[in-house]
């Protein structure tokens, strides 16, 4: 402040003396005058009055010697020297004030979030303004940023932070600090920095394949990342697709279902993921594949002999079909698919069928039609897809045609049936004729007609020769008639078998023979044996004759013994001549022929049968048959089973699963054990779930099932009540035994004990000449044996042992020599061997 004094009367003083101002803030200043005065006039430091009239400076007294200058909201344009003048008259005085403007540290634009994209070179915005400027540093994560010691970093003129090649790892809190060193001025902003990530999109399946017009969908797949999660959608032909009857997508859009694939479906679908980053998109082909369907086919209808016919058959499909032709057991195809420009040519062996395929079209041609060409022929159309079938239709008119056997055997008495087979188009009317009268004529009663639609027999019962010869049939329709003779023939009785060997075993022989020559036209129906010892009656047997039958053998024969044996052949006839008697030798008593095994799986893959059939007996009963069995990895068999001669088969259960078993199975007799029989089979892989071993949905219901266990429980009771009943002697048959039979009770025997009553006998084996007696010397049931062999006189006691309970139940002895006791009777010299063969241990 400089006071200035023109007047020595006035005097003019500011306050305060200087004013500092920051910008937006308001001040005020007061100007005081010492002395009489009449004006007081504030100036701006550009000279000018200031006037009431300023916007943001006003001036106004407060009394007669005070004036105040106000400034309002301050910016740096209000800076400078101002000077408050006191007037009175010619009187003048003045005072200035300096007044400086200053900017503290103002954030102007600091925002938060702040994204930017990875990978982008990122501009973090943080402007601030101060006089004198700010010093700006920044830091991430409570870290300063020296960019000196990362290249990526630089904090930019105007304060900013750019970060080239953002990354992901950037992300976080940033800090804008900006400090002005002259007044010890210091503020800062927090800002947030999101970074952004492109997506990133990967199909399921680059292609997916489907096939059309059987009602299935199809399923396309995507998978995108990024950040912020980008969202998914898809388009095809430039079309987004949006959930509807055709189209169904999931909840974050990666999956979209085609429902019901078309063919017209086919083609490119994108998959697009978008999110603040950008847009990434990526393909996905679907090929819609169609089973093959026969779109046209044609049935036809021509006469025996017609030059040409020809069956045409067209499909559709992808990948393009192949189309093959099929007649009964024969197959007519084009080989390889045809192509647009070089259709495929077929022929047959006997050069009559054509096939000619084109692209989907597919002809068969007959050059000449005869009768059996008429019927079903079947169009394939086939690819990797499928195939479809359709029956294609060729009808054929033709005259009759009389098939059959001609010549037909019978004999007198027995009806033979004449068989006159007819095939014609349309159908054919069947006349018989004998010696050019229609039959049946009136004088005929052994004759009869019976018809089917396409057989007509006729049926003969001869009565006489004259019965038998010649019979005509003839057909007829409207395109011509055909006529054909049969012969009913006599039948004869057959020839003899010739035996070509027999193969002898001890108690068996195998016949092996070829059949008659003749058979008298009819079939052989039994075989006839006959066998004898040599100068003895003839044994025979007669044998069911089966096709291919060259061997039958004969049982019940005596081991190494001469005999002959002889075959007849029987048909309807008759039987036939005796073969020439054959000569044979059974073998000594000797091993059993191994038996011929037969390996059968039962129903759960892991219990098999073994079944045997008995051979040769080796002249000696079978005792027994061995069998064992073991896994083929191991070397250790199971247990041997030994199963009764009349066995026939034994069942092996919970065996492993898919293993290899080896199985032997011995026949013994008295001479020794045949040859092993053996077989291997392997067991069913485990199934993955317990079969249902319920048939036709029936089963046990809980009723069935509370029944079968109240019987069980039932049968049980019976069991023990009957068991109490003979053990000893009690229960509920013990007690109906007592009331209503007068059965002793459980008390009697032990009375007649105590009487002195033999109450039991011996079980044991007496050598010859034994004799057991009761002893009447020795009370309590004692009993005397005298056995006068080489220990002649000895007398022997028994002690009776009860089984039962109390004094009752089964009894068994322990006998010794007179005056011995039972525990010391074991350790005499030379008895040991000799009392178990005089009393059999068992009771």
């Amino acid at each position: 402040l400089i006071p200035t004094n023109s007047v020595l009367q006035l005097k003019v003083e500011i306050t305060p003396a200087q004013g500092e101002i920051s910008v937006g803030e308001s001040k005020f200043f007061l100007c005081e005058v010492v002395g009489d005065v009449k004006d007081i006039d504030w100036y701006a430091p550009s000279g000018e009055k200031i006037l009431h009239t300023r916007p943001n400076i006003s001036v106004s007294r407060s009394d007669e010697t005070t004036s105040i200058l106000t400034i309002y909201h301050a910016n740096v344009d209000n800076a400078g020297i101002y000077k408050c003048v006191a007037k009175d008259g010619d009187k003048e005085a003045q005072a200035t004030v300096k007044v400086k403007i200053f900017q503290k540290i103002t954030f102007q634009r600091a925002p938060s979030p702040q994204e930017f994209n990875e990978g982008d070179i990122a501009d973090i915005v943080c402007d601030v303004v101060s006089s004198p400027p700010p010093t700006i540093i920044w830091k991430h994560k409570g870290s300063l940023i020296q960019a000196t010691k990362d290249v990526r970093y630089k904090i930019m003129e105007n304060g900013h932070l750019q970060i080239r090649g953002i990354k992901k790892i950037d992300e976080g809190m940033y800090v804008c600090e900006a400090r002005v060193m002259a007044r010890g001025e210091i503020d800062f902003r927090t800002m947030k920095v999101i970074i952004n990530v492109l997506p990133t999109i990967r199909a399921r399946k680059s292609e997916v394949n489907a096939t059309a017009d059987i009602s299935k969908s199809a399923l396309l797949a995507c998978d995108a990342d990024g950040f912020p999660e980008p969202t998914v959608t898809w388009a095809h032909n430039n079309v987004v697709l949006e959930t509807g009857d055709k189209y169904s997508l999931n909840e974050d859009g990666s999956e979209l279902l085609i429902k019901d694939v078309k063919k017209v479906d086919e083609g490119d679908y994108t998959c697009i993921a978008k999110n603040k980053a950008g847009r990434k998109t990526e393909e996905v082909s679907l090929n819609v594949f169609m089973i093959p369907n026969i779109t046209y086919f044609n049935n036809k209808t021509a006469s025996e002999f017609d030059e040409e016919v020809t069956l045409t058959c067209e499909a559709s499909g992808d990948p393009t079909p192949t189309i093959s032709w099929r007649f009964g057991n024969r197959v007519f195809t084009e080989g390889e698919q045809a192509s647009w420009t070089r259709p495929d040519k077929y022929e047959n062996a006997d050069r009559n069928v054509v096939v000619l395929s084109h692209a989907r079209v597919s002809s068969l041609t007959l050059k000449v039609v005869q009768f059996t060409d008429a019927g079903r022929y079947l169009c394939t159309a086939s690819n990797s897809i499928g195939e479809d079938i359709q029956p294609v239709y060729l009808e054929i008119h033709y005259a009759p045609k009389i098939m059959g056997v001609v010549a037909v055997y019978t004999w007198e008495g027995n009806p033979a049936n004449i068989s006159c087979e007819v095939v014609a188009h349309p159908g054919a009317s069947v006349t018989w004729f004998r010696d050019g009268i229609q039959l049946p004529s009136g004088n005929t009663s052994n004759v009869k007609i019976y018809s089917t639609p396409t057989n007509s027999y006729l049926e003969i019962t001869p009565e006489s020769q004259n019965d038998f010869g010649s019979y005509n049939c003839t057909a007829t329709n409207m395109l011509g008639s055909e006529s054909k003779e049969f012969i009913l023939i006599q039948a004869e009785v057959p020839s003899s078998p010739e035996i070509q060997q027999v193969v002898p075993f001890s108690s068996t022989a195998v016949v092996e023979f070829e059949e008659p020559y003749s058979k008298g036209g009819v079939p052989i129906i039994r075989y006839k044996v006959e066998w004898r010892l040599l100068g003895k009656e003839w044994n025979s047997k007669e044998y069911n004759a089966e096709d291919g039958m060259t061997r039958i053998t004969i049982t019940g024969l005596k081991p190494e013994t001469t005999y002959e044996v002889k075959m007849f052949a029987i048909n309807g006839k008759g039987e036939g001549e005796s073969s020439l008697a054959s000569t044979f030798k059974t073998k000594p008593v000797r091993e059993p022929n191994a038996p011929k095994l037969e390996i059968t799986a039962v129903k759960g893959g892991n219990t098999f049968k073994v079944k045997w059939i008995k051979q040769d007996d080796g002249g000696s009963p079978i005792k027994h048959y061995l069998l064992r069995y073991k896994a083929k990895h191991v070397s250790d068999w199971k247990p041997e089973l030994r199963l009764p001669p009349a066995s026939e088969y034994a069942m092996l259960r919970g065996l492993d699963w898919n293993t290899d078993y080896e199985i032997h199975v011995v026949a013994e007799n008295q001479q020794g054990k045949s040859e092993p029989s053996v077989t291997f089979f392997r067991t069913a892989v485990e199934p993955t779930t317990i079969p249902d071993t319920r048939e036709g949905g029936s089963g046990l219901g809980t009723g069935a099932i509370v029944g079968i266990l109240v019987v069980v429980f039932f049968v049980l009771l019976v069991a023990v009540d009957v068991a109490c009943f003979f053990l000893n002697k009690c229960g509920l048959l013990m007690c109906i035994a007592v009331t209503f039979c007068g059965k002793a009770g459980p008390g009697a025997k032990n009375k007649d004990i105590e009487e002195g009553k033999t109450a039991f006998t011996c079980s044991g084996n007496v050598l010859p000449g034994g004799d057991l007696k009761e002893d009447p010397g020795h009370a309590g049931g004692t009993m005397s044996l005298t056995w006068p062999g080489n220990a002649s006189g000895f007398s022997w006691r028994c002690w009776p042992k009860w089984l039962g309970r109390g004094k009752s139940g089964p009894l068994c002895f322990s006998c010794c020599p007179r005056d011995r006791t039972p525990d010391k009777w074991m350790e005499m010299e030379g008895w040991m061997d000799m009392i178990p063969s005089l009393f059999s241990t068992k009771c």
